[in-house]
């Protein structure tokens, strides 16, 4: 052949298949994990709600977040007979015709055509649609830039996330990474990363995501005018240091002290779950001794009420259900909780007693929190929740999105719980600790050991005491997050939000508001030895607790740093107790005896339609979110019309006939009514009010008097604690 002959043969194969195949291949080499996993992770298309659902999305199943990054490759290159990738024509590939829109796709249009995310999965594709090799440099964690910025309202602040390989390499991925605020009120953040601050003081943190690492920006927005001056405020203990620092950062000025009856009123709702009655809010209004405050706070911790209410408030988030457990067994527990709060029973100690809980379960209470769940993963999520504070539970079945949680820590805390079963004996049930502790991740097959959250080794001890080692570890004075965990528990109960928000979700990218005030009384906890009264008492004492509801011109908007006492509303037990304190008529639920109130009634499934309505939780799981505390226009309308509500006012034995008939002077009875529903005795204007209606209504006065009595059930200052 001559080579014109040769050349002419060449060109003719050139016309004859003008295919991409046949262009010079791209140089530069691909890994899937690297390259093509950050585009799924960044448009969506492994996310819970699209291809990443537990059944997939029309036949195209992926790992939520690209956790199994082999399985993504496979489920792409492998399945629906090698449709999804077309190699000799990138561009006719499944993948890019629904990515681009090019086809049909229930999830739009995610990366356009021409695009540089489109070039990229274009050229792997066309580069053979390579895995990788396992030598292939990984992210090993990734940067944010800036990690904290002082910014005005109303500012704009671009983000920069660097991810760091194993080789050293450094590559900007802002483009790929993903982004979100944990409080949008204060700041937004884009998925380009640029975040917007509102017009609200307070602080925000903005997380980046990208391939399992995740980094944090702190932000800070103070107001805009500094306040006016004024004398510093005392300082009763050192939470209001700590609290005023914070403030001061943010120009915030904190309002002033609450009036002994807004404090009467607010503490005892918050240590007893009960309203002071007339007599009680009475002789502490007219106490001329100094320490009034700390005598009342020292006679509610040791009343009834307390154990009653505490205990309740525990039973919710240790899930004491009779529908699992049975009568007895779900008595025994809720009993043994109660029996532990009786006796002050150090913190540490109850939380030991749970987790090592072994033997007969009728000896054991304790061992009844094991009966409540079929697989031991969910015992060690569960424990971690309620007494760390950390979730775990999606680790379960892939890295979580926004901590550092992977599946062999999971693994390694269900191991601890791998050989806790139970078993039938001639003396009843017994709890028994039997067989291998160790856990399978179904996704490699590798066996994990035991060990705990954060650590790189297996506990050191033997499998008989493996849990008594554990529950060690948990309530350790220098655990990174039992005593905080409690702390910022009490925090929320008492100053009406957590310093971490929720309580249950600690981790790094949700920061706590005021971490030197979390840090201080962790260490108060420890030193303390886990003495929840003691802790309750510094608590109250400060004189962030005693701050009025009042916002001055500062600090109305703020509802994150503890200026101002926030407004809560009664949790539905104490409310219910409320209305039928004052009314003077209490209630009858199905199943207990009479006389019995409703933070007494241990068993959250007792049918009760108020209860329900305003937000009792199921206790079906550890989340503090089960109790919903979000008003409605239902429960409005209830208090408003409830027959029920009508019946306990104009009740022939109630309090409102009693007032009525034992009172004849207007001016007393109106005095009687503030006591009984506000714990306060009434303003002067509100006093001539009310006495200036009764007298009008002349011969239907027990009917105005119930009509006032109405108008203060349904009123802010009753439905709410403040």
């Amino acid at each position: 052949m001559t080579r014109n002959a040769g050349c002419a043969l060449v060109l003719f194969a050139f016309w004859l298949f003008p295919l991409g195949n046949l262009q010079a291949a791209p140089s530069r080499s691909f890994n899937f994990e690297n390259d093509i996993s950050p585009l799924l992770n960044r448009f969506g298309c492994n996310s819970s709600s699209c291809h990443g659902k537990a059944e997939g999305q029309n036949g195209f199943k992926l790992s939520v977040f690209g956790y199994d990054p082999l399985a993504d490759f496979k489920a792409l290159t492998m399945e629906s007979r090698g449709r999804r990738v077309f190699q000799s024509a990138p561009e006719q590939s499944l993948l890019l015709l629904k990515m681009s829109g090019a086809m049909p796709h229930g999830g739009g249009t995610r990366i356009r055509s021409g695009t540089p995310e489109y070039e990229i999965v274009r050229d792997w594709i066309a580069a053979g649609a390579p895995f990788g090799q396992s030598s292939d440099p990984k992210v090993k964690e990734i940067e944010i830039s800036p990690t904290e910025r002082v910014l005005s309202m109303e500012a704009r602040q671009p983000l920069r996330v660097t991810a760091i390989y194993s080789d050293g390499r450094r590559v900007d991925v802002t483009h790929l990474a993903q982004f979100q605020s944990n409080n949008e009120v204060i700041a937004r953040v884009d998925d380009e990363g640029l975040i917007s601050v509102a017009d609200v003081p307070g602080q925000a943190a903005v997380m980046a995501r990208y391939m399992g690492s995740v980094a944090v920006c702190q932000i800070l927005v103070p107001r805009r005018e500094t306040p006016a001056q004024f004398m510093p405020p005392p300082e009763f203990n050192f939470t209001d240091r700590l609290v005023d620092a914070k403030l001061k950062k943010l120009n915030i000025r904190p309002s002033g002290l609450a009036d002994d009856a807004e404090f009467l009123r607010r503490v005892c709702l918050d240590i007893i779950g009960t309203l002071p009655t007339p007599d009680e809010a009475r002789r502490f209004l007219t106490d001329p001794r100094k320490d009034r405050r700390a005598r009342l706070v020292d006679e509610l911790l040791e009343r009834p009420e307390y154990i009653d209410y505490w205990a309740l408030k525990w039973a919710d988030v240790l899930r004491v259900d009779r529908q699992v457990l049975g009568h007895k067994d779900a008595y025994a527990y809720y009993h043994w909780i109660r029996q532990r709060l009786a006796a002050n029973t150090p913190f540490d100690r109850m939380v030991g007693e749970l987790i090592t809980a072994e033997g007969p379960i009728e000896e054991t209470p304790s061992a009844n929190f094991y009966k409540l769940f079929s697989k031991p993963g969910e015992m060690a999520s569960t424990l971690s929740q309620v007494f760390l504070g950390v979730r775990i539970a999606c680790a379960e079945c892939h890295h979580h999105p926004f901590d550092r949680w992977s599946q062999s820590d999971y693994y390694g805390m269900q191991a601890f719980f791998q050989p806790v079963n139970r078993k039938k004996g001639p003396t009843g049930e017994m709890l028994l600790a039997s067989g291998k502790p160790e856990a399978k991740n179904p996704r490699t097959g590798e066996m994990i050991r035991p060990h705990s959250l954060g650590a790189t080794t297996e506990i050191a001890a033997s499998d008989a005491d493996l849990r008594r080692a554990l529950a060690a570890w948990f309530t350790a004075a220098d655990n990174p997050w039992f005593a905080r965990n409690l702390a910022n528990r009490l925090v929320a109960h008492f100053l009406g939000r957590g310093l971490v928000e929720p309580v249950d979700d600690v981790r790094a990218t949700n920061p706590p508001s005021n971490p030197e005030l979390l840090d201080a009384l962790a260490r108060h906890v420890v030193e303390a030895k886990f003495d929840v009264k003691a802790v309750i008492r510094t608590l109250v004492a400060s004189r962030t607790y005693q701050l009025s509801s009042h916002p001055n011109e500062t600090n109305e908007q703020d509802e994150q740093n503890y200026s101002r006492a926030l407004f809560k509303r009664l949790p539905a037990e104490v409310l219910l107790d409320a209305v039928c304190q004052t009314t003077g008529v209490g209630e009858k639920f199905a199943g207990v005896p009479s006389g019995y109130r409703a933070i007494q009634v241990w068993d959250s499934d007792v049918s009760h339609y108020f209860l329900k309505l305003f937000g009792r939780p199921v206790r079906k799981t550890a989340c503090e979110c089960e109790r919903n505390a979000e008003a409605s226009i239902a429960q409005v309308l209830h208090l408003l019309n409830s027959p029920q509500i009508h019946t306990k006012l104009s009740h022939e034995q109630g309090n409102v006939a009693r007032l009525t008939g034992a009172t004849s002077d207007n001016a007393k009875l109106a005095e009687e009514l503030y006591l009984t529903f506000y714990s306060r005795f009434p303003t002067a204007s509100e006093r001539r009010n009310a006495e200036k209606y009764l007298n009008e209504c002349g011969s239907n006065r027990r009917h105005a008097t119930e009509d006032l009595a109405w108008s203060m059930l349904n009123s802010i200052e009753f439905v709410f604690n403040h």
